[in-house]
């Protein structure tokens, strides 16, 4: 059993990790070109995740997170993760776009291969910010995105941070797997 908790929270880990994959924040009304660009942002962090081009995913965090986290020791942990999955796709949900800040509801696809032979999906809240002209992924890192939250309640109030939800299709039916308390 332990070593299944193990597992679950590797393949969680990992699963984090695709997520976690990228100032004030003002009132600015959102533009079509703003949520294609953070539809854009994510399916690209997706696709490079999806390669295995983890030094291209750091280069792409946000300076917070790069601050937090060495680029060697982010690659051997997705490397250390890559045989528990087989990324296949992903559904980007709505856009919603504050300023600096922006939030999309995302299911990621995955054949997992480890612990067992399933197919999985996740489904994660994407918080991405702008960053020097560019938007960058910033879930996982909720400091980052709780001091953006702060500085607008409004957007906060209607976007919460959301803990991810795990699911496994067993006969044909997806059964929710438990996370845990990581983030």
């Amino acid at each position: 059993m332990a070593r299944l908790i193990k597992i679950r929270n590797d393949v969680f880990a990992a699963l984090t990790a695709i997520a976690v994959t990228l100032g004030m924040v003002g009132s600015a009304e959102a533009t079509p070109s703003d949520e294609s660009d953070v539809r854009g942002t994510i399916q690209h962090v997706f696709d490079q995740l999806k390669s295995g081009e983890y030094g291209a995913l750091y280069d792409g965090l946000p300076s917070t997170s790069r601050n937090r986290i060495s680029k060697d020791r982010f690659v051997s942990g997705l490397q250390r993760t890559s045989n528990l999955y087989q990324l296949q796709r992903i559904e980007i949900g709505p856009v919603r776009v504050s300023g600096n800040l922006a939030v999309a509801d995302t299911t990621m696809f995955a054949h997992i291969s480890k612990p067992f032979d399933a197919d999985g999906k996740l489904v994660v809240q994407q918080y991405l910010i702008r960053e020097d002209g560019h938007w960058r992924v910033a879930t996982g890192d909720n400091a980052t995105i709780n001091r953006f939250l702060q500085a607008n309640p409004t957007f906060a109030r209607r976007f919460p941070i959301k803990r991810p939800t795990a699911f496994v299709n067993q006969d044909g039916k997806w059964v929710e797997v438990p996370l845990g308390r990581r983030t």
